[in-house]
């Protein structure tokens, strides 16, 4: 199993739960090796097998070198987890400049192109793979856009539409695809918040709390797993009714 953005929340959670369900996981970072390394470490504590590899997904040839790695090391993947990702900070229209709409839109949409592409490239039957399945990380941002996060709400929208497109150019090829849509889940994004703003939060979702990584990543690996045979081009929300 390959999970980009795999060193830390919902992607760490997802390699760590990946590894106990038998996966040998590639864990895509962008900088952090140490944190990377940290996620490979607790992997080989519980029985597992892991390694890192470094990835900037918004690099096309970035892509294609992290893949080739992979199958050199740990072999051609069975299962992609397309977690990297930047929100790109709080920021109004009106002040969002074109490096950061570009940098978001890269590394959140772009990046997920490249990495399927491979991926695909590896699984489908008419390249002589033998299928697989695909999860895309998107967000509850991309329906009800954000509080001034607009480029990153866009991208995120643009994810979805991905999904859908492509599981169904890829069905033919044994290839599933489908998006799990997290809400409010309590990841480092969250972590500065001030008591009083986590507690407003958290009173607004109906299950009257944040999500965990945990629950994002279970949600994940079903739907990479054969209970889910039948499921491809949705967009899973993972919101606790919000």
């Amino acid at each position: 199993m390959v999970v980009t953005g795999g060193s830390r929340g919902i992607g760490a959670a997802t390699s760590l739960l990946g590894a106990t369900r038998g996966y040998r996981v590639a864990v895509g970072f962008h900088k952090n090796r140490s944190e990377a390394e940290a996620i490979v470490r607790k992997i080989d504590e519980v029985g597992g097998e892991a390694k890192a590899f470094p990835l900037d997904v918004a690099d096309s040839a970035s892509v294609k070198k992290f893949f080739s790695d992979i199958d050199r090391d740990l072999g051609e993947p069975q299962a992609l987890v397309n977690g990297a990702g930047i929100t790109g900070g709080v920021c109004g229209i009106l002040d969002l400049n074109s490096d950061i709409i570009g940098q978001v839109i890269s590394v959140n949409l772009l990046g997920t192109f490249y990495c399927i592409r491979e991926a695909a490239l590896r699984m489908s039957r008419a390249q002589g793979g033998v299928g697989g399945a695909i999860v895309n990380i998107s967000s509850e941002a991309a329906k009800f856009g954000g509080n001034c996060m607009s480029a990153y709400a866009s991208a995120k929208a643009g994810v979805n539409t991905l999904t859908v497109a492509v599981a169904r150019e890829l069905a033919e090829e044994g290839i599933r695809i489908n998006a799990v849509s997290p809400g409010v889940i309590d990841t480092d994004q969250n972590a500065g918040l001030s008591p009083e703003h986590r507690e407003a939060l958290a009173g607004s979702i109906p299950l009257k709390r944040m999500g965990r990584s945990e629950e994002v990543a279970e949600a994940i690996l079903w739907l990479l797993s054969g209970h889910a045979s039948y499921v491809t081009g949705s967009i899973l929300s993972i919101n606790g009714g919000r």
